[in-house]
């Protein structure tokens, strides 16, 4: 888990990973919401972007120096729009709801996309998968959308998780032996949610 930086990487995958570039999801009530509100965005910034995608081993530390110097607010609004679609979708499956057509559609152009620049080369005396265009910042978007669908179409999108703290709601992959996971991260969510029983139940003596 990095900590040094306002990006956490908790989820266990690259994709829930990504969804969590917010400082929470708030639900607005209804019972059937996909539009919940965002709580502090994190991806304010194209260098927000990059420097993600650095933590999160997407692009190597000079990769992110030449791609910070190229500013590109649209790559920027295609992650905070794919993230949105991701979020949607993510919480339709966990919450057992259909997910919207309007974001599988726009999922699907994005995978589209991200395979259209796929290449097989022989780096490492072995056969591997390389984007074309490495040097573009839109391989860090396709690397988050194959991720993200990798997961949510395997027999692993049921041990999906979303965090009950306040305030939060990020995904998680919980790969406990029980399956019994239930906080993003329990020293923060957790430990919130203990206090708070603590001081219910105090007021009640």
């Amino acid at each position: 888990m990095v900590t040094n930086s306002k990006f956490k990487f908790v989820a266990g995958s690259l994709g829930l990973d990504f969804l969590n570039t917010v400082g929470g999801w708030i639900p607005r009530g209804r019972k059937r919401d996909y539009a919940d509100c965002i709580l502090g965005e994190k991806l304010e910034t194209f260098r927000d972007l990059i420097e993600w995608a650095r933590l999160a081993a997407i692009v190597s530390p000079s990769e992110a120096r030449i791609l910070t110097l190229r500013e590109n607010s649209t790559i920027l609004e295609r992650a905070v729009a794919l993230r949105a679609s991701l979020y949607r979708t993510a919480k339709s499956l966990f919450e057992g709801w259909p997910p919207p057509a309007a974001d599988l559609d726009h999922l699907n152009h994005e995978l589209a996309n991200a395979e259209a620049h796929r290449r097989l080369a022989f780096f490492g005396g072995k056969l591997v998968w390389m984007w074309d265009d490495p040097d573009t910042p839109d391989h860090i978007l396709w690397s988050v959308v194959e991720s993200a669908a990798k997961l949510l179409t395997s027999p692993d999108a049921a041990s999906v998780r979303q965090c009950p703290g306040s305030e939060c709601g990020w995904f998680f992959l919980d790969t406990s032996r029980n399956r019994a996971r239930r906080w993003c991260q329990m020293q923060i969510c957790g430990n919130r949610a203990k206090v708070k029983r603590f001081r219910r139940h105090g007021s009640n003596l």
